[in-house]
């Protein structure tokens, strides 16, 4: 089965019916996507499929093919790369477990609105962070919108 990931093109042999989780941890390596719940209730998994937040504990690898799959391990290099300074600027990670999944889910709400409100952050951040740090991730969405918005420095 062919995939794009990260903007390379990828080749597995797995079931078409293998989550898309397991292909990129066990498969292609990337295990910065990590496992939560099993269940795509906690967002530890999350990663964009065409620039859409999906939880790819449950989304089967074989709906991927032919589509654009990116997780954290490129978050660097797109526009929402601000958020990883933001999340450290506001310190966000605790335990660190969620982060991932959080940033990916943060990564697609400012996609699709830059300058998020409150309740728009709310809205989107459906990740469960055991550590409790729900105040410094909105905290650390503003702050990235904000530099975002501002542009490169220099």
């Amino acid at each position: 089965m062919k995939l794009k990931v990260n903007g390379q093109p990828r080749q597995v042999a797995v079931p078409a019916d293998v989550p898309l989780l397991w292909v990129l941890r066990e498969e292609l390596r990337l295990t910065g996507t990590k496992f939560g719940c099993g269940i795509a209730a906690c967002g530890a998994c999350t990663v964009h499929l065409d620039g859409e937040a999906v939880r790819s504990c449950s989304y089967p690898v074989g709906a991927a093919a032919g589509h654009s799959v990116t997780t954290i391990e490129a978050l660097a290099s797109t526009p929402q790369a601000a958020l990883q300074q933001a999340w450290i600027a506001e310190q966000v990670p605790q335990c660190g477990y969620c982060q991932s999944g959080m940033l990916m889910s943060a990564a697609a709400l400012l996609r699709a609105h830059p300058q998020p409100s409150d309740a728009q952050i709310d809205a989107a951040m459906t990740n469960i962070c055991r550590c409790g740090t729900y105040v410094r991730v909105r905290a650390a969405i503003h702050r990235a919108a904000a530099a975002m918005a501002a542009g490169p420095p220099g």
